[in-house]
C-alpha cells in the first residue's frame, strides 16, 4: 500500500473543483479546474520550481482537416520528493487555434495556454491525480457493462396451407406485402404463389 499514498491522496477531485460540460462532444463528462492540479501539486511538493516544475519540449501547429488547424505543446513534468527530482513525467496537452464555426473560422490567442494546461494535466495522471474522475469518465475493460448475450429474436410464423387463404384475402382487401410480412416469414417462392393466387382467382 505504500506504493499508492501518493496516488490515494492525489485521487479525490473536490466538488467545488469539479464542473459538468454541458454541450459539445464531451456532453455529460467531468471537468477539473486547472487550478485544483497547481494547488494540489503545490500542497504536495512545495512551491513551483522548488518542490515541482514542468518543462516545455515542444511547441507546433498541425493542420487538420479542411482550414482547422491544433496546437499541441509537450512537457516534461518533475516533482521532488525527499529532495530528489523526479524522473521526466511526459505529458501532451493540444487545444484548437484554427477552428470551423457556423459563422467562419475562428482564430484562438490562447491555444498555446489551453494546450499548456491539457499537457500538465496529462502528466499529472501519471501521479494519480484525479483518478477519481478519470475512472468514471472513461469506460475501459475494467470497468464497462460486461457484453449480454443477445436475444434471439423471435421468428415469425410462416404462412401455412390452413393460413394461405386469409392471406391471400388480406391481400386482396389492399394490404400490401410489406404489410404481409410484418405477420408472417415469406420468401420469394410463397410471394410467387401469392401473386399467382390473386392474379388468377379460384
Amino acid at each position: 500500500m505504500e506504493k499508492l499514498i501518493l496516488y490515494n491522496k492525489l485521487k479525490v477531485v473536490p466538488e467545488n473543483a469539479k464542473k459538468q460540460i454541458g454541450a459539445g462532444r464531451l456532453k455529460g463528462m467531468t471537468d477539473i479546474n486547472p487550478m485544483w492540479r497547481i494547488k494540489a501539486l503545490t500542497e504536495e511538493f512545495g512551491v513551483c520550481g522548488i518542490g515541482w516544475k514542468y518543462v516545455i519540449t515542444e511547441k507546433r501547429l498541425e493542420k487538420g482537416c479542411k482550414d482547422q488547424i491544433s496546437a499541441f505543446v509537450d512537457i516534461d513534468l518533475f516533482v521532488k520528493i525527499n529532495d530528489k527530482w523526479s524522473e521526466a513525467i511526459p505529458g501532451t496537452g493540444g487545444a484548437s487555434f484554427v477552428t470551423e464555426e457556423s459563422k467562419g473560422l475562428y482564430q484562438s490567442d490562447e491555444c498555446f495556454k489551453m494546450a499548456l494546461t491539457d499537457a500538465i494535466s496529462v502528466a499529472c495522471k501519471a501521479l494519480g491525480m484525479g483518478a477519481d474522475v478519470y475512472f468514471e469518465k472513461d469506460r475501459t475493460k475494467w470497468n464497462q457493462t460486461p457484453n449480454q448475450p443477445e436475444t434471439p429474436k423471435k421468428l415469425k410464423p410462416e404462412i401455412t396451407p390452413e393460413k394461405f387463404s386469409k392471406a391471400v384475402l388480406f391481400l386482396k382487401g389492399g394490404k400490401t406485402m410489406q404489410e404481409l410480412e410484418s405477420f408472417y416469414q415469406i420468401d420469394d417462392d410463397m410471394k410467387r404463389k401469392l401473386i399467382l393466387a390473386l392474379e388468377n382467382p379460384a
